[in-house]
């Protein structure tokens, strides 16, 4: 049972290996692509039209930013099983695993985030667009 056991360890380690290549790759466009991105949306324009197109370059980034986050949890969807093995020689290689993760749920997470903050602020600069141009007929119907 014990040679077995070690066998599974040491065939893990080499999935491992493979599977880490996906994982450098996702996280060093988080770091060097991702991130970046995400803090150019901080600071949104005010004005509705510079919104929209802020939407729109928002919208692009984010279909190459969800296809990184998708590949990195389908990589960590294949180390599901790592979490069995508490062998001194697979720790190292849990820890590397928790590193990915916790980068990818955190960059994954503030990818929402923005999203749901970017839509949310162009639904309320057009709703209030709407309101003003309400006004304004009210105002020439009053003066008429």
């Amino acid at each position: 049972m014990l040679s077995n056991k070690r066998i599974q360890e040491l065939e893990m380690v080499m999935e491992f290996e493979k599977v880490e290549e996906c994982f450098k790759e996702v996280c060093s466009w988080i770091e060097n692509v991702g991130r970046k991105r995400l803090k150019e949306t901080i600071n949104l324009d005010d004005s509705l039209e510079m919104l929209v197109q802020a939407k729109k370059h928002f919208r692009e980034f984010d279909l190459v930013a969800s296809e990184y986050c998708r590949r990195g949890q389908e990589a960590l969807k294949k180390m599901n099983r790592w979490e069995e093995f508490s062998s001194v020689d697979v720790h190292s290689y849990v820890a590397k695993l928790q590193t990915y993760k916790d980068q990818l749920e955190d960059f994954c997470t503030q990818l929402d985030e923005t999203r749901h903050r970017v839509c949310e602020t162009v639904r309320l600069y057009e709703f209030f667009d709407k309101v003003r141009q309400g006004s304004c007929c009210t105002e020439k119907g009053v003066k008429s």
